[in-house]
């Protein structure tokens, strides 16, 4: 009763599977294949919360935001605020990897087709459950992103990077950030709402689920906290 009880819990660490690669740069083609595949549904599940109209997640406000100032689209923007964050993590020292570089294209190029193909339904049922079928989705491509071990995103990149620079801790580093980044998405025009408020409440245990559906389907039986990866942050 008890391991089954534990399976209902959300994993708080990652898990080592059969797909893990040993290097951030060099790694199978199958791992490889399975980030790209999480970052493609990462970026379909974002796209799910821009189309319901109720409110992004923090990056995607600022993103969104952007695109509606200037003549870009929002996966082009979304793409050169990875590369802007890419920037900040020079003085931080940190170790980008295939998986870092991947996730800035992947996410980018995956929202801006799944906004186009995506439907933006009118009933407000509908768009709630777009929020929270977004938010699962964004759940199970971090747990198979998170699981290929070829670096973090650009984002979580310089969370923890502030984090490790200044000991402040990751959760009030994440808060100040995320906080920051939707008032000023939101000044620019990007949508904030009862979807944006909804992420941040889920978006933990969705990842957390993510990465025990991985571990249920690809795990070795051994569960190891890296150092590089917080389950609970935006990839």
């Amino acid at each position: 009763m008890r391991d089954r009880l534990e399976f209902l819990r959300p994993s708080h660490t990652v898990p080592v599977t059969r797909w893990r690669s040993d290097s951030r740069w060099r790694t199978r083609p199958s791992t490889f294949g399975l980030l790209l595949l999480g970052l493609w549904i990462f970026g379909t599940g974002e796209a799910l919360l821009v189309s319901s109209t109720l409110g992004n997640a923090p990056w995607t406000v600022l993103a969104q935001g952007l695109s509606t100032r200037l003549p870009m689209s929002i996966g082009v923007a979304t793409f050169l605020v990875s590369v802007t964050v890419l920037l900040l993590w020079i003085p931080l020292r940190e170790r980008p990897g295939l998986g870092t570089i991947s996730n800035a294209v992947v996410i980018a190029l995956s929202l801006q087709v799944m906004v186009l193909v995506l439907p933006s339904p009118e009933n407000t049922v509908v768009r709630l459950v777009f929020v929270l079928v977004g938010i699962a989705v964004i759940g199970i491509g971090s747990g198979l992103y998170l699981t290929t071990n070829l670096g973090p995103g650009p984002r979580d990149g310089w969370m923890t990077g502030v984090h490790l620079r200044t000991g402040w801790p990751i959760s009030a580093v994440r808060l100040g950030i995320e906080v920051t980044v939707v008032v000023l998405g939101w000044l620019l025009g990007g949508t904030v709402g009862i979807g944006t408020v909804l992420f941040a409440l889920l978006v933990g245990p969705a990842v957390g689920y993510g990465l025990r559906l991985a571990n249920a389907v690809g795990g070795v039986g051994v569960e190891v906290v890296d150092d590089d990866s917080h389950p609970e942050l935006e990839a």
